[in-house]
């Protein structure tokens, strides 16, 4: 393990992967990536993936349309499937205010240069077979939404940076963060990063940096506490059904193609394919939080016990909406944590009075 560095990146989920690549494309080499267990096993394993531009805040929209094509770009540098299915996506409205926003949403990415478009409810029923018309008002048509495999994101963003000159350590866990005194004589970073062998708890070694970058996921908030931040961060439960089989969506495809994305407003849902059959997720509106205080060190690769009860409501609305969730069975319920900030919006850049610490996460 390398003794310094530039920048340490702490955190191996899709965020930390995608720092690590965007400092090796602008010429930052000296980087390293820290994972305490393996690659995406925080939030990013069980996420859902799927790929939206439109966003309340249009800078976020540009960034995660900047995103979407990104993915093409490290696929091809990488050689990993990143499992990209670019399908498009409507995004439905129940009630004239709904279609407002949506018309002002339109209005604004055509400013940022962002395609989008206003489409009938018999167009957007053409994209997406199983939804009953009669619920809505209109839809506004994005050609580039669609869903990734986080897995192969990750995998991909971190071979790029590899092939650049970084450095990923996996089974490395980042302790301990301490500052170094500038004042001492051959200082040649601003903080070390006292690293230890997760399962043994063996110290590996101490890396020098320069600045050091939160991507902890679900463990920000530990890293943010070994340099005496209290970051605003909570972990919320989150759950996503697959159905079996469709005969019916394989007919589509065999006519159509695959079939697109879409977000119905009425019940904070959104729903695709995956495989044979389709996705269908809820952001809850009495949403449970979850290791409210901290997240255990030793929480991996594993599920939260799922609790349909809880997203009735929206399940209720979901099955009215797109009828065919009422006449399959549901082959599998996932529930797992990703963390939130209270406005919903991402922590990222520096941390004012702790210079060379920025934050990713949330």
């Amino acid at each position: 393990m390398k003794s310094s560095a530039q920048v340490v990146v702490i955190g191996g989920g899709v965020v930390g992967a995608s720092v690590l690549y965007h400092l090796t494309k602008n010429g930052w080499t000296d980087v390293v990536l820290l994972e305490r267990d393996e690659l995406t096993a925080g939030s990013t394993w069980h996420s859902a993936g799927g790929m939206h531009t439109l966003n309340g805040d249009p800078n976020v929209a540009k960034l995660q349309q900047y995103t979407i094509e990104l993915y093409r770009e490290i696929e091809e540098l990488s050689g990993r499937d990143c499992g990209i299915h670019i399908t498009g996506g409507c995004l439905l409205a129940d009630t004239p205010e709904r279609l407002d926003w949506l018309k002002m949403a339109h209005a604004r990415g055509r400013y940022l240069g962002m395609e989008t478009e206003l489409i009938s409810l018999d167009e957007a029923k053409t994209k997406m077979p199983f939804m009953d018309t009669s619920y809505f008002v209109g839809a506004m048509w994005d050609a580039h939404e669609g869903h990734v495999d986080p897995t192969g994101v990750t995998n991909a963003y971190a071979t790029v940076a590899r092939n650049n000159g970084a450095e990923v350590y996996r089974k490395a866990w980042a302790k301990a963060i301490t500052p170094v005194n500038d004042g001492d004589a051959g200082v040649d970073g601003r903080w070390d990063i006292h690293v230890h062998d997760p399962a043994s708890g063996e110290s590996k070694g101490v890396i020098r940096c320069e600045h050091v970058v939160n991507a902890g996921g679900l463990w920000a908030r530990e890293v943010g506490r070994m340099v005496g931040l209290e970051l605003p961060l909570l972990a919320m439960e989150h759950m996503y059904m697959i159905t079996e089989p469709i005969p019916e969506l394989a007919e589509f495809n065999a006519a159509v193609g695959e079939m697109s994305h879409a977000i119905d407003f009425a019940g904070e849902i959104y729903m695709r394919q995956e495989g044979e059959g389709l996705l269908l997720g809820t952001y809850e509106r009495n949403g449970v939080p979850w290791s409210a205080g901290q997240t255990p060190w030793d929480f991996g690769m594993r599920l939260l016990t799922p609790d349909l009860e809880r997203i009735a409501e929206s399940l209720d609305t979901g099955f009215k909406h797109f009828p065919i969730f009422a006449e399959v069975g549901i082959k599998q319920v996932v529930n797992g944590p990703f963390t939130f900030a209270p406005d919903g919006n991402p922590l990222l850049g520096p941390v004012r009075g702790l210079p060379g610490f920025w934050s990713a996460c949330a």
